[in-house]
């Protein structure tokens, strides 16, 4: 084993990192957790320097570490992902000059939203960048900042996702890979693969548009600053890399028309490998990872942080002590519903001021019920994400599923129960940092474009009883969806 790769991936909850050999077997992985700031509502934020830069490098440290010494492999490119799409704003030496701004669940541009969507209409937004506005557009928070920290916006020098600005404290380089750029509406024109030039100086005037590049392409090399920190070697190659779930994808064989992942983590997402540029306003459709290819996809707001919460409030127990209650109730968690939107929603209602329900609480009901209800409130706010997706793209050719969450059998099994989908699991789940090993071995020339590291594991069956409760279910979720949702406006403007 003469080379090695490295992919490290900055998620809602924590960092990660991964060195493989260039046929995909990890050698070596690490992990970092953090915590995400909610310092209002409606806000999501992560201080990019004291969480993601010391991260990486402590992540890069360790790895590089272990494999130190005489004869050991070296560290033939670099990839980062990360959740996205989100908003970095920086000064002439590339210092974050606010906390980052996180992808849809920050939800604090609303009024740029409908500003910029008077300004330019539905129907040319939807034609030029492949879907409508909403709090997963990095614009309308380059707006929000122009608009409420004009101070701020003067010393901007340049903006950044996640993944890139990290890319930029590794290379000095300036670069948007097109799969996340895609998502930097109203600034991408999706059919022509560019920046909408003459919308991203009204929306954002000053500031220059990161060079595009496709995700395995090398964008430049570590520099002596960088390596002194992170412990690369100078001069190792970089590639653009991407967001968390287009990595993720890349790595887990989501490659082909047709071909759906559904990613369980903090947040649920789905991504669709469709044979042609599609749109729809409910989806959004985006350039893939691979030059030529384009994609839908969908995603919560919340999925795994839920039950995480749930977690808290009744006392951290275990999670084998929590999950052996869970699947001891039987579907429907007897009578208990939950609707997840404790963040909003993303698709498909688009809602920042949705808030979650508890609907037939009883006092019968334990905690048991409660991660049950959890599970299952998840699961059907996937289904509609998954029939969103449906009618813009068609119905999933082969669904597979990846991230943390796949750990939990009970999740996957009340998933595929609700949806009547089966689930393919790869036997790698590590994470985006996987498929940013695969797009880092690719650009350093280790493997051929459209190279394959995924192994499908096992898979995931319907239960054909469970699948006839949760439609009866299904039908009661989006009842209550409709009849809570003033309600909850109402609760949610006077917080």
């Amino acid at each position: 084993m003469d080379e090695v790769v490295l992919g490290v991936d900055l998620g809602t909850s924590s960092s990660k990192a991964v060195l493989t050999t260039p046929d995909g077997a990890v050698v070596a992985r690490a992990q970092r957790d953090h915590r995400v700031s909610l310092p209002r509502p409606g806000w999501a934020e992560v201080d990019a320097e004291a969480v993601w830069w010391s991260e990486v490098v402590s992540l890069c440290r360790e790895l590089v570490g272990s494999a130190a010494g005489v004869g050991a492999p070296r560290v033939a490119a670099v990839a980062v992902s990360g959740v996205g799409p989100c908003l970095v704003v920086v000064d002439a030496a590339g210092r974050p000059l606010r906390p980052a701004v996180l992808y849809g669940i920050d939800t604090r541009a609303q009024s740029q939203i409908e500003r910029l969507t008077l300004r330019y209409g539905p129907e040319a937004l939807l034609a030029r960048c492949g879907k409508a506005l909403s709090s997963q557009a990095v614009g309308p928070k380059l707006a929000w900042v122009r608009d409420e920290e004009p101070e701020l916006y003067a010393r901007a020098a340049r903006w950044h996702g996640s993944s890139s600005w990290v890319v930029e404290q590794l290379t000095g380089e300036h670069v948007q890979d097109h799969a996340t750029a895609s998502q930097c509406d109203p600034l991408y024109d999706l059919p022509a693969r560019d920046w909408a030039r003459d919308w991203a100086h009204e929306v954002a005037p000053g500031l220059p548009l990161p060079r595009l590049a496709w995700p395995a392409e090398v964008v430049g090399t570590v520099t002596a600053a960088a390596a002194a920190a992170t412990g690369l070697a100078p001069g190792t190659p970089v590639v653009a890399g991407t967001v968390d779930a287009w990595a993720e994808a890349h790595s887990a064989g989501v490659r082909s028309p047709g071909d759906t992942m559904l990613m369980y983590g903090s947040t649920a997402f789905v991504l669709q490998v469709v044979d042609g540029l599609r749109s729809g306003p409910g989806v959004w459709a985006t350039s893939g990872t691979d030059p030529g290819q384009y994609t839908l996809s969908g995603g919560t707001a919340t999925a795994g942080a839920l039950t995480e919460w749930v977690r808290d409030l009744t006392g951290r127990a275990p999670w084998p002590e929590l999950l052996s209650e869970a699947a001891a109730v039987p579907p429907g968690a007897e009578g208990l519903l939950v609707l997840p939107h404790f963040a909003g929603e993303r698709t498909p209602l688009y809602d920042p001021q949705a808030r979650g329900v508890l609907a037939g609480l009883t006092l019968r009901h334990g905690r048991g019920h409660l991660v049950r209800a959890a599970y299952e409130g998840t699961a059907l706010a996937i289904d509609q994400v998954l029939d969103a997706v449906s009618e813009v793209g068609g119905p999933p050719g082969r669904l597979v599923a990846v991230g943390g969450g796949t750990r939990s059998q009970l999740w996957l099994q009340v998933v595929s129960d609700v949806t009547g989908l089966v689930q393919h699991v790869p036997r790698e789940t590590v994470g985006a940092c996987y498929g940013g090993a695969l797009l880092a071995a690719t650009g350093a020339g280790l493997v051929p474009p459209g190279t394959d590291w995924s192994h499908p594991e096992r898979t995931v069956e319907p239960v054909p009883a469970n699948v006839e409760r949760y439609r009866e279910l299904t039908e009661v979720y989006a009842d209550l969806q409709v009849a809570s949702r003033d309600a909850v406006h109402r609760l949610a403007t006077s917080g």
